[in-house]
């Protein structure tokens, strides 16, 4: 799967796409190259979980931040270089 691919899963898609890697991995029965390059996937799925999870984590500190106690949730908007 490509990274621009495991940027467009939603969270829980990532999840059990990474939940799938760590099964094959534990059986032992793939060869080294396929491992690899199963392990890799996986780095890259637990990279982009974290990334949506931070930006779950910043929209949560904004909405619990709004000075007016308004619910209105206000569009988090990174900084070049965080997306």
């Amino acid at each position: 799967m490509a990274s621009k691919k495991i940027d467009r899963l939603s969270f829980d898609a990532t999840l059990e796409e990474l939940e799938t890697i760590v099964h094959q991995l534990e059986q032992g029965s793939l060869p080294l190259e396929e491992a690899l390059k199963q392990f890799e996937q996986g780095v890259h799925l637990v990279r982009a979980g974290q990334q949506k999870l931070e930006l779950a984590e910043q929209k949560i500190q904004i909405l619990l931040s709004q000075a007016d106690g308004s619910d209105k949730l206000a569009p988090f908007q990174p900084e070049q270089g965080e997306e």
